[in-house]
C-alpha cells in the first residue's frame, strides 16, 4: 500500500489556465498562419494580448507564488542558484525558482513583442494588415510585417528551451514541474503560505484586460 503524500497549492486556477491558454494560442497561431487563415490569426492574436496583459495584472495583484515580487530575484541569488544548477541534491523551490521566474518574464515580454509586431504589420496590398498599422508608415508596416513573420524563430527557440529545462528539472534533478501546472498541487516542501487570491480578483482583471484590447483595435 502506497503512503499518500501530503500536498500544497503552489499554482492557483488563473496562473494555470492563463500557462495552458497561451500553449494552445501560440500553437493555434501558426496554425493558422501557415494555412493563410487570417482572420482567425488576428482574433488569436488579440486572445494572446489580453491573456499577457492579463497576466501582468495577475503577477501585481494575483496570489503568492503568481506575484512578480515572490519570482522575480536579484543578480546574486540568480547566480547562487544557477551555480548548483546541476546538482541533483538541490531542493525543490516552492513556485518559480529564480531562473524560471526571469524565464517568465521574458515570454511574457517575448510574445507581447510578436503580438504588438503583429498590430502594427502592413500588408503588401493592405488587405490584411494589423489593426494599428495605420498609425505608421507604410514602411514601418512592411518592417513589423517581416519582423513579425521572422521574430516567432526567437520565440520557438525560447519555448523549445522551456520544453527542454522542464524534462531536464523532471529526468535529471527528479523534480516534477509538470504535474503542478495541471493539478495545481506540490508535494510539501515548505511551511511558507500561499495566500490564494480571491476568483472575483481574477474575474475583474481578464475583464479589464479584454475591454483595454477591445478599446484599442477597435
Amino acid at each position: 500500500m502506497s503512503e499518500q503524500i501530503d500536498k500544497q497549492i503552489v499554482w492557483d486556477l488563473p496562473v494555470r489556465v492563463t500557462h495552458w491558454l497561451l500553449v494552445v494560442l501560440i500553437a493555434f497561431s501558426w496554425w493558422t498562419s501557415e494555412n493563410d487563415l487570417l482572420q482567425w490569426h488576428t482574433w488569436s492574436g488579440y486572445a494572446l494580448l489580453v491573456l499577457i496583459l492579463f497576466r501582468v495584472y495577475w503577477g501585481l495583484f494575483g496570489s503568492t507564488t503568481a506575484r512578480f515580487g515572490h519570482f522575480v530575484r536579484g543578480p546574486k541569488v540568480v547566480w547562487r542558484y544557477t551555480s548548483q544548477l546541476f546538482s541533483q541534491s538541490s531542493k525543490p523551490v516552492f513556485g518559480h525558482n529564480p531562473l524560471a521566474g526571469w524565464s517568465t518574464v521574458l515570454l511574457l515580454g517575448l510574445v507581447l513583442t510578436q503580438v504588438l509586431l503583429g498590430l502594427f504589420s502592413e500588408d503588401v496590398d493592405g488587405l490584411a494588415s494589423g489593426p494599428l498599422s495605420y498609425k505608421v508608415s507604410y514602411d514601418t508596416g512592411r518592417w513589423a510585417a517581416e519582423t513579425h513573420e521572422d521574430f516567432f524563430n526567437v520565440l520557438l527557440a525560447f519555448i523549445t528551451l522551456h520544453i527542454t529545462a522542464a524534462f531536464f528539472y523532471l529526468l535529471y534533478k527528479k523534480i516534477n514541474l509538470i504535474s503542478p501546472m495541471i493539478t495545481g498541487k506540490t508535494p510539501v516542501i515548505t511551511t511558507e503560505t500561499n495566500r490564494i487570491a480571491p476568483l472575483w480578483r481574477a474575474v475583474f482583471g481578464f475583464i479589464l484586460a479584454s475591454l483595454f484590447v477591445w478599446w484599442l483595435v477597435y
